[in-house]
């Protein structure tokens, strides 16, 4: 082998050696990169590791020469950081709409990007509640398609399905196909989902992607959302998704909520910093937001119980105060016999 690509072969696998093996904690001399190499078939004189170890610094990497715990050299710095990629870890392994398949996958993929010793490290180390995870693997080909389809500003088309019952088993119902303009992807509430216009109506709507089957590019051109939504430069996801509610979309209103200091931290998780308080009273508040009042919304409002109720608009109280005698009603609760 030509000497120029024996060197460049050696200088990748020392280079894989540092990035596998070593860490602050976890530095190898000289002489054990010669013999690890040396493994591998590749020889290697310490005179040699050192003018490869020169060269790698030459071009950027973060190699560093330590004493403690023990003399050798280490691989101080990388792409991502151990808290890093342990947060990363946590979110996939938290995050329903990934598979377990694919879950194990990412998993490894992310402490690939560790050395050994701190891989080892991210095993068990945060407890992340366990919650069922969706069975549908076509969900990482949908982000691919939809992703594509949003830059390109080209309609998909999907197969659309529900859950249904048959007999005492659940099953995935026939679906029903739809062809919309996407505009963004958005995560929330532990859901992913693609918002777009369905061209029946001139709105914003959303459609869950673990629901979604087939989906397909068309060369149609997408609708510009500036024709059914208040946004003209660019499709606001964020802002979409904090103005509805388990992004259940509805007619955009102003509301008035009359809220009790204890409910701060939820409004502030939904609304953002910005959010203006008016008139504290006895331990309350109000505030006022443009949202879009569906029956997310009500969803919403209702957990809150008495610490959060409506002032307007006078529609928005009927109908939570109707949801809350139905739920009443439904466990047998009348006013007379609340205790």
């Amino acid at each position: 082998m030509p000497e120029n690509d024996a060197g460049r072969i050696r200088i990748l696998a020392l280079w894989k050696l540092l990035v596998r093996l070593t860490d602050e904690g976890h530095p190898l001399s000289a002489e054990e990169l010669a013999k690890l190499l040396g493994e591998r078939g590749i020889p290697a004189g310490r005179k040699t590791i050192y003018r490869d170890l020169a060269a790698l610094r030459a071009h950027g990497a973060d190699l560093l020469f330590t004493r403690r715990p023990r003399a050798g050299f280490f691989l101080a710095s990388r792409d991502f950081e151990l808290p890093e990629v342990r947060l990363l870890i946590d979110a996939v392994r938290a995050a329903p709409f990934i598979t377990e398949k694919k879950t194990a996958e990412l998993t490894e993929k992310l402490r690939g990007l560790l050395s050994e010793h701190q891989a080892r490290e991210t095993a068990g180390q945060a407890h992340v509640e366990a919650r069922p995870k969706f069975d549908n693997e076509e969900i990482y080909y949908s982000i691919d398609t939809i992703g594509r389809a949003v830059a390109q500003k080209k309609k998909i088309s999907f197969f659309y399905h529900h859950n249904a019952i048959a007999g005492n088993r659940i099953v995935r119902d026939g679906g029903r196909r739809f062809v919309i303009s996407p505009y963004a992807l958005i995560w929330d509430s532990d859901k992913y989902y693609v918002a777009g216009n369905y061209e029946k109506y001139d709105s914003v709507s959303v459609w869950r992607l673990d629901r979604i089957r087939r989906a397909e590019a068309t060369p149609q051109d997408a609708r510009p959302f500036s024709e059914v939504s208040d946004y003209r430069d660019f499709f606001d996801a964020a802002d979409y998704a904090a103005k509805t509610f388990h992004l259940h979309h509805g007619e955009r209103r102003t509301v008035e909520l009359r809220c009790a200091e204890s409910a701060l931290d939820p409004l502030l998780d939904k609304f953002g910093s910005r959010l203006r308080i008016r008139g504290r009273d006895g331990g309350f508040f109000t505030v006022k937001a443009a949202v879009y009042a569906g029956e997310g919304l009500v969803e919403w409002l209702l957990q809150f119980g008495d610490r959060i109720t409506v002032l307007a608009p006078e529609t928005l109280r009927v109908q939570v105060a109707r949801r809350a005698r139905t739920i009443a009603a439904a466990y047998g609760v009348t006013e007379t016999c609340g205790r």
